[in-house]
C-alpha cells in the first residue's frame, strides 16, 4: 500500500503497530513527537497488567499503543525511540 506526496512522489507509510513493553523504558519522547494521540503513558503492575500511570502499585512506565488508527505512519516515533522498542509495517491495524 503506497500513497503520493503533495509533488506526487511515491510514499509507504510505516504505521506503527505495537510496542514492547518489556524493551519500553517510559521515556515519553515517541509520544512528545506523535500529535495524533497514538500513544499514552501507562503503568504496569507487577503482574505485568497496564494501568493508569498514578496508581500507587505500579513497577515502572511504559508507553501503550491506544489509538492505532489514528496513526499515520510517519515514522516520527521510531526515529526518537531509544529502546527501539516499537514494531512498524505497512499494513494499519
Amino acid at each position: 500500500m503506497g500513497a503520493l506526496s503533495r509533488d506526487g512522489r511515491t510514499w509507504t507509510p510505516d504505521y506503527l503497530l505495537d510496542i514492547d513493553a518489556e524493551t519500553c523504558i517510559g521515556c515519553g519522547r515517541c509520544f512528545k513527537v506523535c500529535g495524533r494521540g497514538v500513544m499514552s503513558l501507562r503503568g504496569v503492575t507487577e503482574d505485568g497488567d497496564l494501568v493508569d500511570p498514578e496508581e500507587d502499585d505500579i513497577e515502572r512506565k511504559v508507553m501503550s499503543l491506544v489509538d492505532a488508527g489514528a496513526c499515520i505512519g510517519c515514522g516520527a516515533c521510531a526515529r526518537v525511540c531509544p529502546k527501539n522498542c516499537q514494531s512498524h509495517g505497512d499494513r494499519p491495524m
